[in-house]
């Protein structure tokens, strides 16, 4: 087994795709996708080369398989998949509007007990952490199992293993309501007891990647350097905000990005996600604490490409680029990569 330089923790899911502009419980075509923000990433990774651990749980149903067949072909070190033999691999319904855009709106599958990734055990991870840590450089988390009481614990005690371990961790805070509450909610921001669970994991984190809608409702401002000087070890911050301009701060550098725009938007589920995956592929080959100004304006612009590449297909996964297609995208942005 190949050591892993990432480790990637949390949710695969299957995202149901309606048809644009349609309801993807009742309306055909309906297009199941593989997904889940950590799993995303992972696939990301693998397909870009770069050795990678995931760590999750899925249902011991034909869903469950296909994914774990997934991350399988794409390299990805399985030591750490669990499977569920109580409890469904999750259905997520995804609704996308006429221009791509996607709105998440609920669940289908549970039986009773809830899902798979809601389950993951604290136990097995501990059996299971040998396999999975050698020589890892970076853990990516996001934040949908701090939901749940058991994920919660499992995480979180990765989470404080890889601190202690001198593993830097990377948060992409991917904040999703519809998985916080047992009713479809119109209520986009978190409530003061949602805030409280996700606000214990920052001071673990080198690097904080979200939205700018997510900036501002965990830390009233979308300034990243507001963002980071009030946590008081000072992580990177990354702050996204569509096809609109990226404004980070990195090593202490503050830069601003144009987005890289796609010829074609056919679905945005897991754009960030590969933008996620691009960044840390690019952090793995420096130290973050050596970054220069212009070295974090190349580190941008290639997770920019990433999240622009997976745009032009459907689901979150199939459409993640190869480094050649990276390559190219970036030849035709920019004329050639930095």
């Amino acid at each position: 087994m190949e050591s892993a330089s990432v480790i990637a923790i949390g949710e695969a899911l299957i995202d149901r795709l309606g048809p644009p502009g349609g309801d993807p419980s009742i309306d055909l075509p309906i297009s199941d996708c593989l997904g889940g923000a950590p799993a995303n990433v992972a696939c990301a990774l693998g397909r870009l080369g770069v050795n990678v651990s995931f760590i999750g749980s899925l249902g011991n149903d034909s869903f469950g398989k296909q994914f774990k067949n997934l991350l399988i072909q794409r390299g990805i070190n399985t030591a750490g998949l669990q499977q569920d033999n109580s409890r469904p691999t999750r259905i997520v319904l995804v609704r996308r509007d006429v221009e791509g855009e996607r709105f998440f709106e609920g669940f289908q599958g549970d039986k009773g007990l809830g899902f798979a990734d809601q389950a993951l055990s604290r136990e097995q991870i501990i059996r299971d952490w040998p396999q999975v840590k050698d020589n890892t450089n970076w853990l990516i988390i996001g934040t949908i199992p701090l939901a749940s009481e058991v994920s919660s614990r499992a995480f979180l005690w990765v989470i404080e293993k890889a601190f202690m371990s001198g593993i830097k961790i990377a948060l992409d805070l991917n904040w999703r309501p519809t998985f916080w509450r047992d009713k479809i909610s119109t209520e986009l921001a978190p409530s003061i007891s949602e805030k409280k669970e996700i606000y214990r994991i920052f001071k673990y984190v080198s690097l904080i990647k979200l939205a700018k809608e997510e900036a501002k409702w965990f830390f009233n401002s979308s300034n990243p350097v507001k963002i980071s000087s009030s946590l008081s070890h000072r992580p990177s911050v990354v702050v996204t905000d569509g096809s609109n301009p990226i404004s980070w701060l990195i090593n202490n550098h503050l830069g601003h990005s144009i987005a890289i725009s796609p010829p074609s938007v056919v679905d945005t589920t897991g754009a960030g996600d590969a933008f996620t995956a691009g960044l840390i592929y690019k952090l793995l080959k420096v130290d973050l604490d050596q970054i220069s100004q212009h070295k974090a304006e190349e580190i941008v612009q290639f997770a920019t490409a990433c999240g622009a590449h997976v745009c032009q297909g459907i689901g979150a996964i199939e459409p993640q680029p190869y480094l050649k297609d990276l390559e190219k995208f970036l030849s035709l942005s920019n004329g050639g990569m930095s």
